[in-house]
This record gives structure tokens, C-alpha cells and sequence, in this order.
């Protein structure tokens, strides 16, 4: 029985709103009888109060998104209510008269305004209910409404304007680290929610000024028709008839009006609300209480005036005094507060390093990541205009975490007046890691080797790659395009530069912070292995942060990161040696390092280096007590002839369009690339159980040797 009445209330909930537009519409059309329409003319002020109260308690404006549907209801509701009201006055004054009418709540509302018992009216009371709800209809019309609709227009026009500017301050806040993703996405929605609604106020608030409108023009008809019908029908002379109908008519339009004026109050405290979280009533307690002073001087003057003669001082002096007293203690209050914020003040200063001594220690913290813009590249970043960098940005950081397994810090967008006004410098923590001049406007054409017509244009040179380019205009795009250049934008030249950069940084970008981050994340899905990297072979996030920092400085992505766990958990018993550890990370990884560098066909072709050289090479190794990275210790002569053969073998590869890779021992490989990498970048050098890791999905295909 319960749950069949829950559910009823659940259907009745449901379709409360659709059943009460039909009712509403059906008022329209069908007779009401005089008791239904009492009820319903409670309902209609009772929700007029409902809607003024709800708006009181709602913080932000636009909190109360569906207040412009809310207002098209109740404008409808009363408009049937008024329509209903009229036919009951027409059809049934004149037969009934005024002391029978069926209408209660039209004679109550009549007597309460006139005065006037409903069985002994007076014409006094007659004009003086007219007056007031004369007065009533003015001042709804001219100061509530008319304010609040022009508000609306006002709100709605500078709500649009900002939007931009909005968004754009979002962007940059989100590129700078201050907010994440999640942030980002609650403020641009806040932003929208608030567009959206004093968009749709500026529209709905013409509802309540045609609802005013219609108002008078339904009372002066309901005056002029009732009138003369109970003249010509119920056989009423002037006098009466007019009586009669003047009531009824004063009854109809405050009953119609009052509900319309709670709810133009309601919508001018709404648009005249600001975006602030607080109530109206804690912000009016806030603001009327900054100073009891203020109350201090008004009770005084009210005192004062109490002097003046023929004023009522039995009034003034008492409420005066009421106000000097709430006054003293604002201000009692007031001087108590700030004590105790100078001495918590003085208690935090006490508690600073080097307060006793007067000695200052600022800690400027650097910026992850900083792109740093000269002001004639602003534009870039400029909402207005696209914003196109920003974008980019964003793009850059889900690449790299796609790409690399790391998750990129917010990246900082700055001006720099230093700068040249064409000139970009990306730095990672306070060091310049690239910079480049950009000329807006243009576009970078590179010829690719599918260039079939040269052009002219400013000589450069890609900032990513180094590649030569040239700068045309844009109105030579197209013809760039056709005689085979690769044509970049802007944008994405720096786009481009960017991802280059992270690419190449990635093992500075990743920190302690970071690290943790990662294993953190690991730890929600699979915290066995986690429990056993920290736990059970105790290594720290700085052990962890050197493995995958190694990983990194040689492309290697450490997205896997459960299986670069796995691997440290699995040599977790022996002397914890980073280089050791890498070799053997790189290894359990074989599959995914070599299918970086294979062909469509899954071939990977390598240059093998010799067994002489990798014995030669053995020999002159040196570990360093410290720990750190073992490096070979050629002599002079040896390590011309060792770059000598590298080199000339990596020409010969290169001019075949085959990459750079090296296949070389296990126990050499991390040798062998740390005694190339300054000469040769982007040489790739893998071990053989990389390759053996990989199995039957790599075909490997020897192209030369590598011999001393």
C-alpha cells in the first residue's frame, strides 16, 4: 500500500506541470464556479509567494535557471484566472447582485480595499479603492516592472559581451595550473548558465510588462462591459450598476495584480542580483553593518528632531535612542574584531623563520612549464580571434600523455615585454629549453622535396626541426600550396616547436610531484604491485623517478607503468642500480621500444655492431663510486676512430631512408648510446634481448656493421 502511494506521488510529480498548462488552457474555454475559482485564486497567490520566497533564498541569479519558464506559467495561470473572473462578474452580478455573488475572494479583496462592509458599501470607499488600485497598477507598471525588464536587457547585453573574456580567463587559468580539467569544465558551464539565463530573462521579462498590460486593459473592460450589462440586463439603474461592477471589478484586478506584482518583485530582485554565492539576507546583514557609527549618527539626528516643534518627540527619542544603542555596540564589536585579528596577525609573524632576528626568506616558486609570448603574438591567445594556441596547448598535453605516458604540468601563457613583439620562449622551471620568431600573417612554406615551382619569400628555418623554410604572405597560401610546399600556420609552428621540445625534455619534466602522481594513480587499480615496489623492496619515488626519468631521455614511453613495476618488483632483491634497472625495464618492454621503429611491413632494420668493438668498448668502461651513468673512457686516438665508424655508418643508413638504429649487447647498449649522443642525436641503439623480447612480431633485417 505504501509503495503504491509513493509511487502515485511519483507520477503526480511527474506530470504536475503538464497537467496544470492543460488545466490552464481549459480555464480558458470552460465556466468556473465561484467556490473552484476561490481555491484557485489562492493557489495563484499562494505561488506568487512560493516564487518571491524562492528567490529570496537563492544565492546566485542564475541558480534559479527556470525562472523565465516559471514566469511564462504563472502569466498564463493568472491570464485564466482574470479571463474566468471576468466571465463569473458578466454572467452572474447582474442576477445575484453584489451581496450574493458567488465570487468570495472578489468581494473579500473589494471590501478589504474599500472598506466597505458587503452589505452597507459607501461611495467614499468605492473611490477610495479605486485610488489604490489605480496607484497599485502604476506603480507595477512604471517603477517594478519597467526597471526590471530594462535590468534584464542591460544584464543579458553584458553578460554576452563578457563571454569571451570569460572564457579566455578560464583557458589561461587552466594552462597556468591554477585549475585542472574538471575545474575548467564547472566554470565554463557556470559561465553559459549564466549567459543562457539573462538571455532568456531579457525575452521573458516582456511577459511580465504585457502581463501588467493586459491587467488594466481587462479591468477597464470588465468596468465598461459590466456596466452595461447590468443595466441592460438585470435591469439595474446607473447608479447601481456601476456600484456593482466598480467592487467587482477593484476585487477582480487585485487579485489578479497581486500575484503579478509578487513575482515582478521577484523578478527585479533577480536581475538586480549579483553572482555571488551568499543570500540576500546575510549580504544585507554584511553591507548594513560595516559601521555602527552609522547607526550612531542616525539616532543622534533623530533626537535632534525631536526639538523641532509640533514633531512627535514620544516617537523620536525612544527610537533614537534604540539606534545610538545598536550603534555602540557595532562598534564595540567592530573594535573587538580587529584586536583579535592584530594579535593572530603579530602570532603568525612570531611564528615566521627569522622573525626575531628580522630576517626575510621569499620562496618564489618557478613554473613547470612557462610559455612565455611578445605582445605582437598575443593575438594567438586572444578569445576574440580564435584562441587557436590555446587549444593547441590543451591538445599538446593529452599528445604527450597519449605518446609518452606522461601527464604534462599545466602549461603557464605569459606576456613578456622583454620579448621581441615576434618572438616566443617556452621554459621549463625558469630555463629556456626553445624560442623563435613567428611572423603573424605569414605562413611557413618548407620545401619537402615535392616542391615543383620555387618561390620567393623571407628566408628561415623551422624552429622544430631546422628545417630551411620560407615566410610567404597570406594571400600567397594557396599558391604555395599548389607549387608543392608544405604550408604551417603560426599556431601550429609553435604547436609543433612545443611537442618537439616535450619530447626531447620529457625526463626534466618529470619530478618527485609527478612520479608520485603516477604511482598514486597505479595504486587505485592495482595495488599489489605498488604495495610491493614501496613496501617490500622499499624503493622511493626518487628510485622510481630515475628509471622512468632514463626511460625517457631515450623516447622510451612509460605508459606501460605497470610493467616497469613488475620489472622493479622482479629484481627488487638485487643492489638497486638505476642503469641496471633501466637496461632491465627496456628489456621487458623489448616489444613496445622495437614496434616504434618498424616499417609497415614489421621489418626493423639495424646496423649490428661488431663483437670486437662491443669487447673494445667493454674495456674501457668506466662506474663512476658515485653512482652515476657509466661512460666509455676512450683515448683520444680510439675515440676519433670509434665516432669515425659510427658516423660513416649512420651516413651510409641514412642515405638508404633508413633510420638510425644500432644493435648492439645488452651490456653495451647504455655505453654505447651515452658515447654517441652528444655527436649523433637521434640515433637509436637497442640491445639484442630488446629484440629478443619482441619475438616473432619484429622481422629483423641486418643492413651493416659496425666494426673498429
Amino acid at each position: 500500500m505504501a509503495n503504491r502511494f509513493k509511487n502515485l506521488l511519483g507520477n503526480i510529480e511527474n506530470h504536475a506541470v503538464a497537467a496544470a498548462v492543460i488545466i490552464g488552457i481549459l480555464m480558458l474555454l470552460i465556466p468556473v464556479p465561484g467556490v473552484l475559482l476561490d481555491f484557485l485564486m489562492i493557489c495563484n497567490i499562494a505561488s506568487a509567494i512560493v516564487v518571491l520566497l524562492v528567490v529570496l533564498y537563492t544565492p546566485k541569479s542564475s541558480d534559479f535557471a527556470s525562472f523565465p519558464r516559471v514566469l511564462i506559467f504563472t502569466t498564463l495561470f493568472g491570464t485564466a484566472l482574470n479571463i474566468c473572473s471576468t466571465r463569473l462578474i458578466l454572467t452572474k452580478a447582474a442576477l445575484t447582485k453584489y451581496a450574493n455573488f458567488p465570487g468570495n475572494m472578489l468581494k473579500a479583496f473589494s471590501s478589504i480595499v474599500t472598506g466597505d462592509s458587503v452589505m452597507n458599501p459607501s461611495t467614499t470607499g468605492l473611490v477610495i479603492g479605486f485610488v489604490v488600485f489605480i496607484i497599485l497598477i502604476i506603480f507595477q507598471a512604471i517603477v517594478i516592472t519597467k526597471g526590471a525588464t530594462r535590468v534584464s536587457e542591460v544584464a543579458a547585453r553584458f553578460s554576452l559581451d563578457a563571454m569571451n573574456q570569460k572564457f579566455f580567463a578560464v583557458d589561461s587559468e587552466l594552462n597556468s595550473g591554477y585549475i585542472d580539467d574538471e575545474q575548467a569544465r564547472n566554470k565554463k558551464a557556470a559561465i553559459q548558465r549564466d549567459i543562457d539565463f539573462y538571455s532568456s530573462m531579457d525575452g521573458a521579462g516582456k511577459f511580465v510588462s504585457g502581463n501588467v498590460k493586459a491587467g488594466i486593459f481587462i479591468t477597464v473592460i470588465d468596468l465598461i462591459a459590466g456596466v452595461i450589462v447590468g443595466m441592460a440586463i438585470g435591469g439595474m439603474d446607473a447608479g447601481e450598476a456601476f456600484g456593482t461592477y466598480t467592487r467587482l471589478t477593484i476585487g477582480d484586478g487585485l487579485l489578479s495584480q497581486l500575484p503579478a506584482l509578487l513575482v515582478s518583485v521577484a523578478t527585479g530582485l533577480l536581475v538586480t542580483g549579483n553572482s555571488s554565492d551568499e543570500l540576500i539576507g546575510d549580504q544585507l546583514k554584511k553591507q548594513f553593518t560595516v559601521s555602527g557609527y552609522v547607526y550612531i549618527i542616525t539616532g543622534a539626528t533623530l533626537a535632534l528632531m525631536s526639538l523641532i516643534p509640533s514633531f512627535p518627540w514620544y516617537l523620536l527619542v525612544p527610537f533614537g535612542g534604540l539606534f545610538i544603542f545598536y550603534g555602540y555596540r557595532l562598534v564595540k564589536k567592530e573594535k573587538a574584531s580587529f584586536a583579535k585579528k592584530l594579535e593572530e596577525e603579530q602570532k603568525a609573524k612570531n611564528k615566521q623563520p627569522g622573525a626575531e632576528n628580522g630576517e626575510v626568506s621569499p620562496v618564489v616558486p618557478l613554473d613547470a612549464l612557462c610559455l612565455e609570448l611578445g605582445y605582437g603574438l598575443i593575438p594567438l591567445v586572444d578569445k576574440e580571434k580564435g584562441a587557436e594556441l590555446l587549444e593547441r596547448v590543451t591538445r599538446i598535453r593529452r599528445e604527450a600523455a597519449l605518446d609518452l605516458g606522461l601527464v604534462v604540468p599545466k602549461i603557464r601563457i605569459i606576456d613578456n615585454m622583454q620579448l621581441n613583439p615576434d618572438e616566443y620562449s617556452f621554459k621549463i622551471r625558469g630555463i629556456e629549453a626553445g624560442s623563435a620568431r613567428i611572423k603573424l600573417g605569414y605562413y611557413m612554406c618548407m620545401n619537402t622535396g615535392s616542391v615543383i615551382e620555387e618561390m620567393k619569400g623571407e628566408a628561415t628555418r623551422d624552429p622544430a626541426f631546422g628545417v630551411p623554410a620560407i615566410w610567404v604572405s597570406e594571400d600567397k597560401r594557396a599558391e604555395a600550396e599548389n607549387a608543392g610546399y608544405a604550408v604551417v600556420d603560426p599556431p601550429t609552428i609553435i604547436a609543433t616547436h612545443l611537442t618537439e621540445i616535450i619530447r626531447s625534455h620529457a625526463a626534466e619534466i618529470l619530478g618527485r610531484l609527478e612520479t608520485k602522481a603516477i604511482v598514486d594513480k597505479i595504486k587505485e587499480t592495482n595495488s599489489v604491485v605498488v604495495d610491493e615496489v614501496l613496501n617490500t623492496y622499499k624503493y622511493t619515488y626518487g628510485d622510481i623517478e630515475k628509471v622512468l626519468q632514463g626511460l625517457l631521455r631515450e623516447q622510451v614511453s612509460i605508459r606501460n607503468i605497470v610493467a616497469i613495476l613488475e620489472t622493479l618488483a622482479n629484481f627488487g632483491n638485487l643492489p638497486k642500480n638505476t642503469w641496471m634497472l633501466i637496461e632491465k625495464v627496456r628489456e621487458a618492454l623489448g616489444l613496445q621500444i622495437c614496434m616504434q621503429y618498424v616499417d609497415q611491413d614489421r621489418k626493423l632494420s639495424v646496423l649490428q655492431l661488431s663483437q670486437a668493438a662491443s669487447e673494445k668498448i667493454l674495456q674501457h668502461s668506466v662506474t663512476p663510486p658515485d653512482g652515476s651513468k657509466p661512460f666509455v673512457a676512450f683515448d683520444p686516438v680510439d675515440g676519433r676512430k670509434w665516432i669515425t665508424a659510427v658516423s660513416s655508418a649512420i651516413t651510409a643508413v641514412r642515405e638508404r631512408n633508413y633510420l638510425p638504429i644500432i644493435l648492439c649487447a645488452a651490456e653495451v647498449r647504455s655505453l654505447v648510446q651515452s658515447s654517441i649522443d652528444r655527436e649523433m642525436p637521434g640515433t637509436v641503439v637497442l640491445s639484442i634481448n630488446e629484440v629478443m623480447t619482441a619475438g616473432r612480431n619484429v622481422n629483423l633485417e641486418i643492413i651493416g656493421e659496425i666494426n673498429v
